[in-house]
Protein backbone atom coordinates (compact mmCIF):
# COMPACT_ATOMS: atom_id res chain seq x y z
CA UNK A 1 0.00 0.00 0.00
CA UNK A 2 1.74 3.06 -0.85
CA UNK A 3 0.79 6.46 1.34
CA UNK A 4 1.73 10.56 0.80
CA UNK A 5 5.36 10.99 1.43
CA UNK A 6 5.20 13.49 4.46
CA UNK A 7 7.06 14.73 7.83
CA UNK A 8 4.86 11.95 9.75
CA UNK A 9 7.11 9.01 8.90
CA UNK A 10 10.89 10.09 9.60
CA UNK A 11 13.79 8.76 7.44
CA UNK A 12 17.49 8.31 7.76
CA UNK A 13 19.23 7.10 5.08
CA UNK A 14 23.03 6.69 4.96
CA UNK A 15 25.47 9.29 3.43
CA UNK A 16 25.95 8.50 -0.17
CA UNK A 17 28.31 5.16 -1.11
CA UNK A 18 29.11 5.33 -4.87
CA UNK A 19 31.25 1.79 -4.28
CA UNK A 20 27.42 0.56 -3.15
CA UNK A 21 25.57 2.39 -6.04
CA UNK A 22 27.67 0.88 -8.53
CA UNK A 23 27.54 -2.71 -6.99
CA UNK A 24 23.34 -2.45 -6.79
CA UNK A 25 23.54 -1.24 -10.65
CA UNK A 26 25.66 -3.79 -12.03
CA UNK A 27 23.32 -6.39 -10.56
CA UNK A 28 26.17 -7.92 -9.01
CA UNK A 29 24.42 -8.23 -5.59
CA UNK A 30 21.04 -10.23 -7.15
CA UNK A 31 23.64 -12.43 -8.67
CA UNK A 32 25.06 -12.90 -5.51
CA UNK A 33 22.37 -13.44 -3.63
CA UNK A 34 21.19 -16.40 -6.41
CA UNK A 35 24.92 -18.01 -6.10
CA UNK A 36 24.62 -17.92 -2.19
CA UNK A 37 21.31 -18.84 -1.78
CA UNK A 38 20.86 -16.54 1.19
CA UNK A 39 21.97 -13.21 3.01
CA UNK A 40 25.65 -12.19 2.40
CA UNK A 41 27.75 -9.39 3.17
CA UNK A 42 29.17 -7.10 1.11
CA UNK A 43 33.31 -6.09 2.26
CA UNK A 44 35.03 -2.82 0.67
CA UNK A 45 38.74 -3.59 2.06
CA UNK A 46 40.38 -0.51 0.72
CA UNK A 47 38.30 2.01 2.81
CA UNK A 48 40.20 0.30 5.72
CA UNK A 49 43.14 1.52 4.20
CA UNK A 50 41.56 5.08 3.86
CA UNK A 51 40.38 5.30 7.78
CA UNK A 52 43.78 3.90 8.99
CA UNK A 53 45.76 6.68 6.48
CA UNK A 54 43.62 9.25 7.56
CA UNK A 55 44.28 8.40 11.81
CA UNK A 56 47.94 8.81 10.51
CA UNK A 57 47.69 11.67 8.92
CA UNK A 58 46.19 13.29 12.09
CA UNK A 59 49.14 11.96 13.98
CA UNK A 60 51.26 13.51 11.34
CA UNK A 61 49.49 17.03 11.19
CA UNK A 62 50.04 16.98 14.98
CA UNK A 63 53.87 16.44 14.74
CA UNK A 64 52.92 12.97 16.98
CA UNK A 65 54.71 9.71 16.77
CA UNK A 66 51.87 7.52 16.77
CA UNK A 67 50.43 3.90 15.63
CA UNK A 68 47.00 2.61 14.76
CA UNK A 69 45.81 -0.82 15.38
CA UNK A 70 42.47 -2.48 13.91
CA UNK A 71 40.23 -3.83 16.47
CA UNK A 72 39.69 -7.24 14.70
CA UNK A 73 36.84 -7.70 17.43
CA UNK A 74 34.94 -5.65 15.41
CA UNK A 75 34.95 -8.09 12.27
CA UNK A 76 35.72 -11.58 11.54
CA UNK A 77 36.98 -11.59 8.12
CA UNK A 78 40.10 -11.86 7.06
CA UNK A 79 40.41 -9.43 3.79
CA UNK A 80 40.92 -6.47 6.92
CA UNK A 81 43.22 -8.17 8.34
CA UNK A 82 45.05 -8.84 4.93
CA UNK A 83 44.72 -5.39 4.56
CA UNK A 84 46.78 -4.58 7.94
CA UNK A 85 49.80 -6.88 6.88
CA UNK A 86 49.80 -5.36 3.69
CA UNK A 87 49.54 -1.52 4.73
CA UNK A 88 51.92 -1.69 8.32
CA UNK A 89 48.84 -1.28 10.33
CA UNK A 90 49.06 -2.81 13.50
CA UNK A 91 46.48 -5.32 14.91
CA UNK A 92 44.64 -5.58 18.21
CA UNK A 93 43.65 -8.61 19.29
CA UNK A 94 41.96 -10.45 22.37
CA UNK A 95 41.91 -14.20 21.93
CA UNK A 96 44.33 -17.11 20.85
CA UNK A 97 42.18 -16.97 17.89
CA UNK A 98 42.40 -13.35 17.01
CA UNK A 99 46.17 -14.07 17.53
CA UNK A 100 46.19 -17.00 15.10
CA UNK A 101 44.00 -15.18 12.90
CA UNK A 102 46.40 -12.29 12.42
CA UNK A 103 49.64 -14.20 12.24
CA UNK A 104 48.25 -16.41 9.56
CA UNK A 105 47.34 -13.53 7.51
CA UNK A 106 50.74 -11.87 7.33
CA UNK A 107 50.51 -9.79 10.35
CA UNK A 108 54.28 -9.83 12.46
CA UNK A 109 54.22 -10.63 15.83
CA UNK A 110 55.63 -7.25 16.87
CA UNK A 111 52.71 -5.28 15.17
CA UNK A 112 50.31 -6.92 17.53
CA UNK A 113 48.69 -5.69 20.78
CA UNK A 114 47.03 -7.99 22.59
CA UNK A 115 44.08 -6.80 24.72
CA UNK A 116 41.03 -8.50 27.04
CA UNK A 117 40.53 -9.46 30.56
CA UNK A 118 42.62 -12.65 32.66
CA UNK A 119 44.17 -13.64 29.09
CA UNK A 120 44.15 -17.44 28.72
CA UNK A 121 48.24 -19.20 29.24
CA UNK A 122 48.42 -20.05 25.94
CA UNK A 123 47.42 -16.75 24.38
CA UNK A 124 50.24 -15.04 26.68
CA UNK A 125 52.61 -17.75 25.91
CA UNK A 126 52.26 -16.84 22.16
CA UNK A 127 52.16 -13.43 22.22
CA UNK A 128 55.51 -13.36 24.11
CA UNK A 129 57.01 -15.83 21.60
CA UNK A 130 56.10 -13.39 18.79
CA UNK A 131 57.04 -9.72 20.52
CA UNK A 132 53.64 -8.83 20.79
CA UNK A 133 52.74 -5.79 23.15
CA UNK A 134 50.38 -7.08 25.90
CA UNK A 135 47.95 -4.25 28.04
CA UNK A 136 48.04 -6.13 31.54
CA UNK A 137 44.71 -5.94 33.14
CA UNK A 138 45.89 -7.28 36.56
CA UNK A 139 48.52 -8.09 38.87
CA UNK A 140 48.53 -11.75 38.58
CA UNK A 141 47.97 -11.59 34.77
CA UNK A 142 51.83 -9.60 35.17
CA UNK A 143 52.91 -12.73 37.15
CA UNK A 144 51.98 -15.27 34.72
CA UNK A 145 53.82 -12.98 32.02
CA UNK A 146 56.94 -13.14 34.09
CA UNK A 147 56.76 -16.80 34.23
CA UNK A 148 56.60 -16.78 30.77
CA UNK A 149 59.37 -15.33 30.08
CA UNK A 150 61.39 -17.00 32.84
CA UNK A 151 60.42 -20.14 30.85
CA UNK A 152 62.50 -19.34 27.55
CA UNK A 153 61.63 -17.46 24.83
CA UNK A 154 65.08 -15.50 25.38
CA UNK A 155 62.98 -12.06 24.92
CA UNK A 156 61.36 -9.54 26.97
CA UNK A 157 58.03 -9.64 27.50
CA UNK A 158 56.58 -6.21 25.86
CA UNK A 159 53.88 -4.97 27.98
CA UNK A 160 51.90 -1.95 28.48
CA UNK A 161 50.06 -1.47 32.02
CA UNK A 162 45.90 -1.03 31.68
CA UNK A 163 44.63 2.09 34.00
CA UNK A 164 41.51 1.45 35.16
CA UNK A 165 39.59 5.11 34.04
CA UNK A 166 39.03 7.29 37.36
CA UNK A 167 36.16 7.97 35.80
CA UNK A 168 34.82 4.58 35.37
CA UNK A 169 35.50 3.36 38.99
CA UNK A 170 33.05 0.40 38.54
CA UNK A 171 34.93 -0.61 35.03
CA UNK A 172 35.86 -4.67 35.27
CA UNK A 173 39.12 -3.51 33.18
CA UNK A 174 42.59 -2.20 34.52
CA UNK A 175 44.47 -1.80 37.55
CA UNK A 176 43.43 0.94 40.03
CA UNK A 177 46.29 3.48 41.37
CA UNK A 178 47.30 1.06 44.49
CA UNK A 179 47.56 -1.70 41.92
CA UNK A 180 49.14 0.24 39.45
CA UNK A 181 51.73 1.03 42.09
CA UNK A 182 52.53 -2.63 42.45
CA UNK A 183 52.94 -2.86 38.63
CA UNK A 184 55.46 -0.68 38.31
CA UNK A 185 57.76 -2.61 41.32
CA UNK A 186 57.11 -5.44 39.74
CA UNK A 187 58.11 -4.92 36.40
CA UNK A 188 61.05 -2.52 37.86
CA UNK A 189 62.54 -5.99 39.63
CA UNK A 190 61.58 -8.34 36.83
CA UNK A 191 65.10 -7.07 35.44
CA UNK A 192 65.06 -7.80 31.55
CA UNK A 193 62.50 -10.56 31.37
CA UNK A 194 59.83 -7.40 31.04
CA UNK A 195 59.93 -4.62 28.95
CA UNK A 196 57.61 -1.91 30.23
CA UNK A 197 56.82 0.45 27.30
CA UNK A 198 53.76 2.42 28.96
CA UNK A 199 50.28 2.66 29.59
CA UNK A 200 46.64 1.62 27.80
CA UNK A 201 42.86 2.74 29.01
CA UNK A 202 39.72 2.39 27.17
CA UNK A 203 36.78 4.73 27.86
CA UNK A 204 33.33 4.28 27.07
CA UNK A 205 31.39 6.77 25.12
CA UNK A 206 32.65 9.31 22.76
CA UNK A 207 33.89 12.28 24.94
CA UNK A 208 36.99 14.36 24.14
CA UNK A 209 37.89 15.75 27.01
CA UNK A 210 38.12 12.49 29.40
CA UNK A 211 40.29 10.64 26.96
CA UNK A 212 42.64 13.95 26.49
CA UNK A 213 42.83 13.89 30.42
CA UNK A 214 43.26 10.52 31.00
CA UNK A 215 45.91 10.41 28.21
CA UNK A 216 47.79 13.40 30.02
CA UNK A 217 47.72 11.83 32.75
CA UNK A 218 49.30 8.64 32.07
CA UNK A 219 52.09 10.58 30.26
CA UNK A 220 52.95 12.24 34.01
CA UNK A 221 53.32 8.20 34.83
CA UNK A 222 55.25 7.24 31.72
CA UNK A 223 57.80 10.00 33.25
CA UNK A 224 57.47 8.76 36.33
CA UNK A 225 58.00 4.97 35.46
CA UNK A 226 60.99 6.07 33.55
CA UNK A 227 62.66 7.67 36.67
CA UNK A 228 62.34 3.51 37.87
CA UNK A 229 64.74 2.69 34.75
CA UNK A 230 61.60 1.03 32.65
CA UNK A 231 61.57 2.68 28.83
CA UNK A 232 57.73 3.90 29.24
CA UNK A 233 57.60 5.73 26.13
CA UNK A 234 53.96 5.18 24.88
CA UNK A 235 50.56 5.92 25.97
CA UNK A 236 47.62 3.97 24.39
CA UNK A 237 44.10 5.29 24.29
CA UNK A 238 42.23 2.15 22.93
CA UNK A 239 39.69 2.98 20.81
CA UNK A 240 36.00 4.98 21.11
CA UNK A 241 36.07 6.74 17.85
CA UNK A 242 32.56 7.34 16.47
CA UNK A 243 31.52 6.95 13.06
CA UNK A 244 29.09 9.55 11.13
CA UNK A 245 26.33 7.28 9.89
CA UNK A 246 23.92 9.93 8.37
CA UNK A 247 23.10 13.76 8.07
CA UNK A 248 22.85 16.48 10.96
CA UNK A 249 19.38 17.18 10.18
CA UNK A 250 17.98 13.71 9.44
CA UNK A 251 19.39 12.92 12.59
CA UNK A 252 18.10 15.51 14.45
CA UNK A 253 14.42 15.20 12.51
CA UNK A 254 14.39 11.83 13.07
CA UNK A 255 15.07 11.96 16.97
CA UNK A 256 12.41 14.65 17.25
CA UNK A 257 9.93 13.10 15.47
CA UNK A 258 10.45 9.60 16.15
CA UNK A 259 7.28 8.25 18.02
CA UNK A 260 5.68 4.39 18.99
CA UNK A 261 3.66 4.60 16.14
CA UNK A 262 6.64 4.69 13.83
CA UNK A 263 7.70 1.07 14.86
CA UNK A 264 6.23 -2.30 14.11
CA UNK A 265 4.05 -3.37 17.02
CA UNK A 266 4.18 0.30 19.11
CA UNK A 267 7.76 -0.61 19.84
CA UNK A 268 9.36 1.76 22.24
CA UNK A 269 12.32 3.66 22.11
CA UNK A 270 14.20 6.61 23.18
CA UNK A 271 17.05 8.55 22.05
CA UNK A 272 19.13 7.01 24.63
CA UNK A 273 18.28 3.95 22.96
CA UNK A 274 20.15 4.51 20.17
CA UNK A 275 23.52 4.55 18.97
CA UNK A 276 24.87 8.41 18.18
CA UNK A 277 23.84 7.93 14.35
CA UNK A 278 24.84 11.60 13.43
CA UNK A 279 28.44 12.40 15.48
CA UNK A 280 29.75 16.27 14.46
CA UNK A 281 33.41 14.97 15.34
CA UNK A 282 34.11 11.57 13.68
CA UNK A 283 36.83 8.83 13.12
CA UNK A 284 40.78 10.85 12.34
CA UNK A 285 38.74 14.20 13.22
CA UNK A 286 37.80 12.60 16.64
CA UNK A 287 41.29 12.05 17.16
CA UNK A 288 42.34 15.18 16.42
CA UNK A 289 40.30 16.41 18.51
CA UNK A 290 41.56 14.71 21.48
CA UNK A 291 45.08 16.19 20.36
CA UNK A 292 44.30 19.24 21.16
CA UNK A 293 42.61 19.66 23.68
CA UNK A 294 44.43 20.55 27.28
CA UNK A 295 44.72 17.72 29.55
CA UNK A 296 42.55 18.97 32.77
CA UNK A 297 43.23 22.30 32.22
CA UNK A 298 46.19 22.71 31.77
CA UNK A 299 48.82 24.54 30.12
CA UNK A 300 49.43 22.89 26.60
CA UNK A 301 47.73 20.25 24.00
CA UNK A 302 47.86 16.91 24.92
CA UNK A 303 49.86 16.97 21.07
CA UNK A 304 52.42 19.60 22.79
CA UNK A 305 52.72 17.33 26.00
CA UNK A 306 53.32 14.02 23.80
CA UNK A 307 55.92 16.05 21.89
CA UNK A 308 57.96 17.59 24.91
CA UNK A 309 58.23 14.00 26.79
CA UNK A 310 59.03 11.93 23.56
CA UNK A 311 56.28 9.97 24.06
CA UNK A 312 54.29 7.85 21.37
CA UNK A 313 50.69 7.22 21.36
CA UNK A 314 48.87 4.39 20.37
CA UNK A 315 45.10 3.85 19.55
CA UNK A 316 43.05 0.56 18.70
CA UNK A 317 40.16 2.15 16.63
CA UNK A 318 37.37 -0.78 15.14
CA UNK A 319 33.94 0.64 13.97
CA UNK A 320 35.95 4.08 12.89
CA UNK A 321 38.23 1.95 10.54
CA UNK A 322 35.33 0.12 9.22
CA UNK A 323 33.38 3.27 8.25
CA UNK A 324 31.83 2.66 4.58
CA UNK A 325 33.74 -0.98 4.48
CA UNK A 326 30.87 -3.28 4.35
CA UNK A 327 27.71 -3.69 3.93
CA UNK A 328 24.57 -6.56 4.55
CA UNK A 329 22.24 -8.08 2.03
CA UNK A 330 18.97 -9.72 2.60
CA UNK A 331 16.65 -11.32 -0.13
CA UNK A 332 12.92 -10.23 0.33
CA UNK A 333 11.05 -14.03 1.08
CA UNK A 334 7.66 -12.67 1.68
CA UNK A 335 4.97 -9.58 2.56
CA UNK A 336 2.08 -9.32 4.02
CA UNK A 337 0.06 -6.31 5.06
CA UNK A 338 -0.80 -4.64 8.31
CA UNK A 339 -3.05 -1.66 8.96
CA UNK A 340 -0.92 1.06 7.55
CA UNK A 341 2.12 -0.75 6.56
CA UNK A 342 3.32 -4.04 5.48
CA UNK A 343 5.62 -6.90 7.15
CA UNK A 344 8.45 -7.93 5.31
CA UNK A 345 10.57 -11.08 6.19
CA UNK A 346 13.79 -11.48 4.16
CA UNK A 347 16.15 -14.61 3.86
CA UNK A 348 18.22 -14.15 7.47
CA UNK A 349 18.12 -12.84 10.89
CA UNK A 350 18.62 -10.27 13.02
CA UNK A 351 21.98 -11.98 14.66
CA UNK A 352 23.26 -10.30 11.65
CA UNK A 353 22.75 -6.49 12.32
CA UNK A 354 24.08 -6.65 16.44
CA UNK A 355 22.71 -3.73 17.52
CA UNK A 356 18.98 -5.26 17.43
CA UNK A 357 20.32 -7.64 20.11
CA UNK A 358 21.05 -4.87 22.93
CA UNK A 359 17.05 -3.20 23.20
CA UNK A 360 18.34 -1.21 20.50
CA UNK A 361 17.79 -0.53 16.47
CA UNK A 362 20.42 -0.22 13.48
CA UNK A 363 18.70 2.94 11.95
CA UNK A 364 20.16 3.67 8.65
CA UNK A 365 17.75 2.28 6.81
CA UNK A 366 18.20 -0.25 4.21
CA UNK A 367 18.43 0.44 0.22
CA UNK A 368 15.72 -1.46 -1.72
CA UNK A 369 16.98 -3.55 -4.62
CA UNK A 370 13.89 -4.60 -7.36
CA UNK A 371 14.47 -8.25 -8.88
CA UNK A 372 15.81 -7.96 -11.99
CA UNK A 373 12.38 -8.78 -13.37
CA UNK A 374 10.61 -5.88 -11.57
CA UNK A 375 13.30 -3.41 -12.11
CA UNK A 376 11.26 -2.20 -15.53
CA UNK A 377 7.66 -2.39 -14.27
CA UNK A 378 5.52 0.28 -12.38
CA UNK A 379 7.56 2.40 -11.01
CA UNK A 380 6.54 4.33 -7.40
CA UNK A 381 4.45 7.49 -7.48
CA UNK A 382 6.10 11.02 -7.08
CA UNK A 383 5.90 11.60 -3.14
CA UNK A 384 4.91 8.12 -2.56
CA UNK A 385 6.12 5.64 0.50
CA UNK A 386 5.82 2.69 1.09
CA UNK A 387 6.00 2.25 4.73
CA UNK A 388 7.70 -1.59 5.89
CA UNK A 389 9.02 -2.69 9.24
CA UNK A 390 11.51 -5.54 8.27
CA UNK A 391 11.29 -9.28 10.21
CA UNK A 392 13.58 -12.30 9.87
CA UNK A 393 12.89 -15.82 9.16
CA UNK A 394 13.04 -17.20 12.49
CA UNK A 395 10.07 -18.76 14.40
CA UNK A 396 10.32 -15.52 17.31
CA UNK A 397 8.31 -12.33 17.62
CA UNK A 398 11.22 -9.94 18.38
CA UNK A 399 13.66 -11.57 15.22
CA UNK A 400 13.04 -7.82 14.09
CA UNK A 401 15.94 -6.51 11.67
CA UNK A 402 13.77 -3.18 11.55
CA UNK A 403 10.99 -2.63 13.94
CA UNK A 404 10.78 1.41 12.31
CA UNK A 405 8.53 1.45 9.62
CA UNK A 406 11.01 2.26 6.76
CA UNK A 407 9.98 4.61 4.46
CA UNK A 408 10.55 2.87 0.88
CA UNK A 409 10.30 3.91 -2.16
CA UNK A 410 8.21 1.23 -3.68
CA UNK A 411 6.47 -1.97 -2.15
CA UNK A 412 9.36 -4.64 -1.46
CA UNK A 413 8.13 -8.04 -3.45
CA UNK A 414 9.91 -11.05 -2.80
CA UNK A 415 12.96 -11.53 -4.78
CA UNK A 416 13.81 -8.14 -3.90
CA UNK A 417 17.20 -7.18 -1.89
CA UNK A 418 16.91 -5.13 0.76
CA UNK A 419 20.99 -3.45 1.38
CA UNK A 420 21.76 -2.24 5.06
CA UNK A 421 24.28 0.22 4.86
CA UNK A 422 27.75 0.53 7.35
CA UNK A 423 27.63 -2.33 8.93
CA UNK A 424 31.43 -3.98 8.95
CA UNK A 425 32.14 -2.20 12.00
CA UNK A 426 30.91 -4.59 14.88
CA UNK A 427 27.01 -5.24 13.04
CA UNK A 428 27.48 -8.09 11.00
CA UNK A 429 29.16 -11.05 12.82
CA UNK A 430 29.10 -9.91 16.66
CA UNK A 431 26.74 -12.17 17.57
CA UNK A 432 25.92 -14.13 14.13
CA UNK A 433 24.94 -17.95 15.10
CA UNK A 434 23.35 -20.69 13.04
CA UNK A 435 19.69 -20.80 14.75
CA UNK A 436 17.42 -22.68 13.07
CA UNK A 437 20.48 -24.75 11.27
CA UNK A 438 20.19 -21.30 8.88
CA UNK A 439 23.60 -20.59 7.61
CA UNK A 440 25.68 -18.07 8.89
CA UNK A 441 26.20 -15.51 6.04
CA UNK A 442 29.25 -15.54 3.61
CA UNK A 443 30.91 -12.45 3.45
CA UNK A 444 31.90 -11.60 -0.35
CA UNK A 445 35.35 -9.27 -0.66
CA UNK A 446 34.47 -6.23 -3.80
CA UNK A 447 37.42 -5.65 -5.52
CA UNK A 448 37.71 -2.40 -7.96
CA UNK A 449 35.87 -3.26 -11.41
CA UNK A 450 38.52 -3.55 -14.78
CA UNK A 451 38.90 -0.69 -16.80
CA UNK A 452 35.74 0.01 -18.20
CA UNK A 453 34.26 -3.27 -16.51
CA UNK A 454 32.07 -3.93 -13.64
CA UNK A 455 32.49 -4.70 -9.99
CA UNK A 456 34.68 -8.02 -9.47
CA UNK A 457 34.45 -9.65 -6.10
CA UNK A 458 36.00 -13.15 -4.27
CA UNK A 459 35.22 -14.75 -1.07
CA UNK A 460 36.46 -13.61 2.12
CA UNK A 461 39.87 -16.15 2.98
CA UNK A 462 38.07 -16.95 6.44
CA UNK A 463 35.41 -19.21 5.98
CA UNK A 464 31.87 -18.65 8.06
CA UNK A 465 32.27 -20.86 11.52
Amino acid sequence: MALPAGPSLPSLPAHPDPRLDEAAASGLLHELAHAFGGPFHLLVPERLDANAAAFRAALAEAGVTGRVYYAKKANKAAAFVERCAATGTGVDVASAGELREALGHGVRGEDLVVTGPAKDPALLRVAVLQGALIAVDALDELDRIVEVARAGPARPARVLLRRLPPTQPHSRFGLDEAELDKALARCAGAGPLVRMEGFSFHLSGYAVQPRADLAGQLVEQCLRARTMGLPADRVSIGGGFAVDYAAADDWHTFLATQRPAHYHAGKTFTAGDFYPYHSPVAGAAALRAVLATRPDGGGVTLAARLRETGTELLLEPGRALLDGAGHSVFRVQGVKDRAGYALVTVDGTSLSLSEQWFASEYLPEPRLVRAPDRSGGRQAGAGEVHPASVGAATCLESDMLSWRKIPFPARPAPGDLLVYPNTAGYQMDSNESPFHDLPLPPKAVLEPAAAGGRPRWRLDRRPPL
